[in-house]
């Protein structure tokens, strides 16, 4: 009953939020383009079902993936699950002792982004766009790759509490200096997958990992180490886009290469 009660919630809430971009619409429509909006059935329908969808998803997300994230931080970082053996029980952890945690980090994060519906979009027009020169798996796969690593190095940065701006600050410069190197085609692109990274699927499972983690960590604060996460799962896949496309370009020259050693001969 609580169950129905909190997704009743979330739907009035979700109605909300979505009430002043209908009444824009329709009021734009009406008011400037001067006539009625047509097919204004079907949109009202499916703002209808954009609301359900949205107030189920927060409940959802309210009762499953924060607290599953959260439990796994805790479970990871337990000492109970730390310790190996009985003398490592008088001394403090490390950061290596953790290494559970990078390993379950860039899997969540690698398997989160390869489900995100955005990223799946993108890389499908990518392909249409190329001609077929960009692969849909080969993006999707070098977008989940830096999410993954984004995921895992941001877990690093909360256990060792070492300041964020360092972090960031490094891996744009990694990223300006690709960027000089690396094919004009894949540049837009590259910048454009780490926002389609962190949508539906990946940032509540990834919050609520950053979370439960600085919760969990002695010495963390959930609101100064917790978040942060996202930036990193932002970043990185920008990298390794970026050096999907500069490997590209190798192969393709090397690919030139053994054709005209080919014709010499």
């Amino acid at each position: 009953m609580d169950l129905a009660v909190d997704a009743l919630f979330f739907v009035t809430d979700s109605a909300l939020d979505v009430l002043p971009i209908v009444v824009f619409l329709f009021a734009f429509q009406w008011l400037v383009i001067g006539e009625r909006m047509p097919n204004g059935g079907k949109i009202i329908v499916g703002f209808v079902f954009v609301v359900v969808g949205l107030g189920l998803f927060l409940e959802g997300l309210e009762h499953s993936l924060f607290p599953l994230g959260r439990m796994m931080a805790e479970q990871l970082t337990h000492p109970e699950f730390l310790l190996d053996t009985v003398e490592h029980a008088m001394a403090e952890f490390t950061w290596q002792d953790f290494y559970w945690v990078y390993i379950f980090a860039a899997t969540v994060g690698f398997s989160t982004a390869m489900a995100e519906p955005s990223l799946m979009a993108v890389a499908m027009k990518a392909n249409t766009v190329s001609g077929g020169a960009i692969g849909v798996v080969g993006l999707r796969v070098a977008v989940a790759i830096g999410a993954g690593i984004g995921v895992s190095l941001g877990c690093f940065r909360i256990i060792t509490g070492l300041p964020l701006p360092y972090f960031i600050a490094a891996g744009y410069f990694i990223v300006i200096l690709q960027t000089m190197a690396a094919p004009r085609e894949i540049v837009p692109l590259a910048y454009d997958s780490g926002g389609v990274t962190t949508s539906t699927v990946t940032v509540p499972l990834v919050a609520a990992l950053g979370l439960g983690l600085a919760d969990a960590v002695p010495g963390r604060s959930p609101l100064l180490d917790g978040f942060g996460l996202i930036a990193f799962t932002a970043l990185f896949p920008i990298i390794t886009v970026l050096a999907y496309g500069q490997l590209a370009i190798l192969r393709e020259r090397n690919s030139r290469s053994r054709q005209s050693d080919r014709n010499s001969k």
